[in-house]
């Protein structure tokens, strides 16, 4: 038996990533940060409401909040208004009289923001830890090594770059600066079809479910047109021959909430729920939206439960909190709502959005100090806004 009391500690040392998660260091560009610069209150106070009704209301004009649709219910009440990431985004730029935006959202919502409104607002995000998984798996490096390899495979002049809106400003700078687009979940087909009017392929950053779901379901691309685009692995994991082959190019990402699901989850609830509709997210794996009876965005699903008629049922493949707040919102109209998965999966990154966080920000708001603003450097925010501006002209 080996003597543990004795053994020698692994000689292991911490990656640059492990140690920013642990809050031992600090990456200016990431989308994490790693500390609060001031003391925020105790998450058992019992006037955390009342305390932000009364820093908000001193605000008044002053403030904008915006609430992500898988925010908590006790942030999401002081919103001014709700919605997705590039609602939200266009709803502050159509608020150019309030001095403060505060995004109850993640990092690359808040960067969105700040590109879309003026230079005399401030974005502002309650805690700098609230990042997306997602959009961290592209960074600005890895893409310009990329480009690199579709240039050394004599493709890069024929590819057309389309990013999704959950991406950070750096890579949306990129997607503007090669002739590319933004897209959201909604217009991914519209902004595909675009793409593919201007070249022969799509590198399509950084969810790869949305891309194939997208390019195979809407558009009617074989799965043998898209190859995936490895940043871990020398030249992405593919031949030059693959990639002169492929029609999209997708990017090694996913979402690690709607990445969850599985065909397993779809058979389970349609054995436990006869006659339950299945609807989900297109972040989904393509064999779950393939198993599924609706793929839509965020809004989609919202506006799809709706309308939907009395006494029926829904299993929902999304985020919980969104999850949640719908089915108390449709249980008097005896519609049946559950989360597709049995296991409970919030959104951690999202979930930092916490009261006590809110309370803070409005607190020093009201104070007059500006905290936790995120801003965007005026050049990566120049070809960022050239790439939404492309989405926005779409037909």
């Amino acid at each position: 038996m080996r003597d543990v009391t004795t053994a020698q500690p692994l000689d292991v040392q911490p990656t640059p990533l492990a140690l920013l998660l642990l809050g031992r260091e600090a990456d200016p560009r990431s989308e994490r940060g790693v500390e609060c610069p001031g003391d925020l209150p105790s998450p058992s106070d019992p006037d955390l409401v009342e305390r932000a009704r009364v820093a908000k209301e001193k605000l008044g004009d002053k403030v904008f909040v915006l609430g992500h649709h898988y925010q908590r219910d006790e942030v999401i009440q002081f919103a001014d208004v709700t919605g997705d990431s590039f609602k939200l985004a266009r709803d502050a730029a159509a608020r150019p009289e309030a001095e403060y935006i505060v995004f109850c959202g993640v990092h690359f919502m808040a960067e969105s923001a700040d590109i879309l409104t003026t230079d005399a607002q401030a974005v502002v995000l309650p805690d700098l830890a609230a990042g997306c998984s997602m959009a961290d798996m592209a960074t600005a490096e890895q893409v310009a090594e990329c480009w690199d390899v579709l240039t050394e495979a004599g493709v890069a002049d024929q590819v057309v770059p389309v990013s999704y809106m959950n991406s950070s400003a750096d890579i949306k700078a990129f997607t503007g600066k090669h002739g590319g687009t933004i897209c959201t979940s909604s217009n991914a087909k519209r902004a595909l079809e675009w793409a593919f009017e201007q070249g022969e392929k799509i590198l399509f950053l950084p969810d790869q479910h949305l891309g194939r779901n997208t390019a195979v379901r809407d558009l009617g691309l074989a799965l043998e047109d898209c190859v995936l685009y490895n940043p871990h692995k020398p030249n992405g994991g593919l031949t030059a021959e693959q990639l002169r082959d492929a029609k999209m190019i997708l990017w090694r990402g996913h979402c690690s909430v709607h990445g969850r699901f599985s065909v397993e989850s779809v058979e389970d609830v349609r054995a436990r729920m006869p006659g339950v509709n299945v609807l989900v997210h297109p972040e989904c794996k393509h064999e779950v939206v393939a198993a599924a009876d609706y793929v839509g965005s965020t809004e989609y699903i919202i506006k799809a439960l709706e309308a939907a008629p009395a006494g029926s049922k829904w299993a929902i493949g999304t985020e919980l909190n969104l999850v949640q707040r719908l089915a108390n919102r449709f249980a008097a109209e005896d519609k049946e709502i559950v989360f597709l998965d049995k296991t409970v999966c919030f959104c951690s990154t999202m979930n930092r959005i916490d009261l006590p966080h809110l309370v803070w920000t409005l607190e020093s708001l009201a104070e007059g100090k500006l905290v936790n603003r995120i801003e965007v450097d005026p050049e990566t925010e120049k070809y960022a806004k050239l790439a939404l501006e492309r989405m926005l002209a779409l037909p």
